[in-house]
């Protein structure tokens, strides 16, 4: 009876310690919405608060329709391509999942986690609460946000290696390096690239660092990284060279180059949603010009609109979840 009794203690303290655990993760992942929530929407309050409804009107009336429309198709062509990068993420992890899982993650996180800054961190906190729920541990979400990211890196090299390579003029004009520099520069970021899918196509033995071991992805996978990432960037600068259109006549190269520098810096500062680099980048692009409106609206487009819609989404997703736990007891 004894050796009973010792049994039922022992089961019961590990019930006890297991569900202390459980509730320990509920409230971390409580703690991470609710924080994403408040810095998404604080930010979203900060930075149009700065501008009356009428600033806000009349910039948006400034730019033509049609520009207005395929700046909205560009952004919204850019946040569908970043849901192959957690696709492609997701098969990097070997693990499976719908799309419209995937996408659903991707768009609501990238949508907050561009804006709120930091975000590998933001944006991972958030992948992590959706992720989680499908089965996936917080290694694999560790190695899709590190995938995600290298992706990010890639596009840019490609897309910034090409922009110097074809316009050094423009960057040295903005870095005061000489020519000779950019284009060495542009082939150093090409050559780069080359190099992670050579070493994607011949190195097999995974990167140890302690108990983390970090695979290259199969050369399929990288191939798609360095496609995806290069069209997500692609997108955003017409985006943006669509509104700038509104203002001046500016070559999309030259657009492309400016954001590539713009969006280089803004990773390293990791200024929430690239304010005050993005602009001050462009306005050197066009000196003597009023960029205020066509700015204001590629930021609108490309940040805010999707940040709403992403707050959205999150509390959509959260009150879906919780109703499902409630039905469910």
């Amino acid at each position: 009876m004894a050796v009973g009794s010792m049994s039922a203690s022992a089961g019961t303290q590990k019930d006890e310690a297991h569900t202390a655990r459980k509730n320990k993760r509920h409230v971390w992942k409580v703690l991470i919405g609710v924080a994403a929530v408040a810095l998404a929407a604080g930010l979203l309050y900060r930075t149009l608060s700065q501008y009356s409804f009428d600033e806000i009107a009349a910039s948006i009336r400034s730019i033509p329709l049609h520009r207005l429309a395929f700046a909205g198709v560009f952004a919204a062509m850019s946040y569908v391509s970043l849901t192959f990068f957690d696709y492609l993420g997701v098969r990097y992890v070997k693990r499976s999942l719908p799309y419209r899982n995937v996408a659903l993650a991707s768009f609501t996180s990238l949508s907050m986690g561009h804006s709120i800054g930091f975000a590998g961190l933001s944006s991972g906190a958030i992948r992590y609460r959706y992720y989680e729920r499908w089965g996936l541990k917080a290694g694999d979400v560790a190695k899709i946000v590190l995938f995600c990211g290298t992706t990010v890196a890639l596009g840019l090299m490609v897309l910034g290696g090409l922009a110097l390579l074809i316009r050094p003029d423009l960057a040295s004009g903005m870095t005061k390096l000489s020519e000779p520099i950019m284009i060495a520069i542009g082939l150093l970021l090409l050559s780069l690239a080359a190099g992670y899918v050579a070493a994607a196509a011949f190195i097999r033995k995974p990167l140890k660092i302690k108990s983390w071991a970090i695979e290259m992805p199969p050369l399929r996978l990288a191939l798609g990284q360095i496609a995806i990432g290069t069209i997500n960037f692609a997108f955003v600068a017409a985006c943006l060279h669509q509104v700038l259109l509104a203002a001046a006549e500016v070559d999309y190269l030259e657009t492309a180059a400016a954001y590539v520098i713009a969006n280089t810096l803004t990773m390293l500062t990791h200024v929430p949603g690239g304010l005050g680099v993005i602009e001050s980048t462009v306005i050197y692009l066009v000196p003597g010009k009023n960029l205020i409106g066509p700015l204001l609206v590629f930021r609108v487009v490309y940040f805010l609109a999707p940040l709403a819609l992403g707050l959205v989404s999150f509390a959509i997703s959260e009150a879906t979840i919780r109703r499902r736990k409630r039905m469910s007891r």
